[in-house]
């Protein structure tokens, strides 16, 4: 009696692991093990066309990429693509949530229309602004010469140190319902009377939207911004598809240069170095966004 009453003992404690374990295998599987290998990798030298060489190589592939001459711009790209991009899409999706918060007459279907481009897949977004933005056909050029802007097509996705507006451009338009869906559900968690209150008090719409709205929605704010500089930061599947990187690339971040190191070089152990350094940036981002923005007293009025 004793033994079976310590079994169903022993089974009630390890019960919680035993339903976790599945998750936890997964995550093993598909997180902290591509993740140790690219750390490993980050430190030999592995290019596939040079199998004969693979080994160790220390601290040589983020030497080699500290000497890389093509890294201060593509430092500089991603800046101004993580920047640029969140900050617009920030913007217009807070303009928007503050809009749909409103009862209006076919609210629904507006709804349903300006959260769309969310549904649609990267893939045929970048294949849609790269028509827009061609020289030959594209729409943009077509309106552009049509007003008297412009006396010839433009290559906007070939212009040196330019090519990456148009993408920016596509990333906006494809981010903005993102913001826009999770700041609409922050809005209408919001008390009505709180604002009732402020009416009241005399207090007008710009006054309330900073000192009662924007407190009061701030852990939405600031998770919704962490994730997606994250997700911006470590984006390049519209940089592929609508500039390839080019020219020169002059069009490059950080996550389309790995693809570039590995597609045209072969050399995985630079890509992974460089996989690293990403990872040790968001890392110190996220640290530094979440004390600065003082996530834990976030939403205390």
């Amino acid at each position: 009696m004793r033994s079976a009453g310590r079994s169903r003992w022993l089974l009630r404690r390890m019960e919680p692991y035993l339903l976790l374990l599945p998750a936890m295998l997964i995550v093993l599987a598909f997180f902290a093990y591509p993740i140790v290998k690219a750390v490993q990798l980050a430190f030999m030298h592995y290019v596939l066309f040079d199998p004969s060489h693979i080994g160790y190589s220390g601290l040589d592939n983020f030497k080699a990429l500290l000497k890389d001459a093509n890294l201060p711009r593509i430092l500089l790209n991603t800046l101004f693509w993580v920047v640029a991009t969140v900050g617009l899409q920030f913007v217009l999706g807070f303009a928007l949530a503050l809009a749909l918060n409103k009862k209006f007459r076919g609210k629904n279907v507006y709804q349903a229309i300006v959260f769309l481009p969310w549904a649609v897949s990267a893939f045929l977004v970048g294949m849609i602004f790269k028509w827009m933005f061609n020289q030959q056909n594209g729409l943009i050029n077509h309106l552009l010469l049509q007003l008297g802007m412009i006396d010839k097509p433009v290559a906007f996705l070939a212009l040196p140190h330019l090519s990456i507006i148009p993408v920016i451009i596509a990333m906006i338009w494809y981010g903005v319902p993102f913001f826009g869906i999770m700041i609409l559900a922050a809005l209408q968690s919001v008390p009505h009377e709180i604002h009732e209150a402020a009416d009241i008090d005399g207090a007008g719409r710009i006054k309330q939207l900073f000192a009662i709205t924007i407190p009061y929605i701030k852990p939405t704010l600031v998770l919704t911004l962490l994730l997606r500089v994250i997700w911006v930061f470590n984006s390049a599947d519209l940089i592929y598809i609508m500039t390839g990187g080019g020219p020169a690339n002059s069009s490059d971040n950080l996550p389309s240069y790995v693809f570039s190191k590995i597609g045209y070089s072969a050399d995985y152990g630079q890509a992974s170095a460089l996989g690293v350094l990403m990872l040790v940036f968001l890392t110190l981002y996220t640290i530094v966004f979440l004390r600065v923005t003082k996530y834990r007293e976030a939403g205390e009025l």
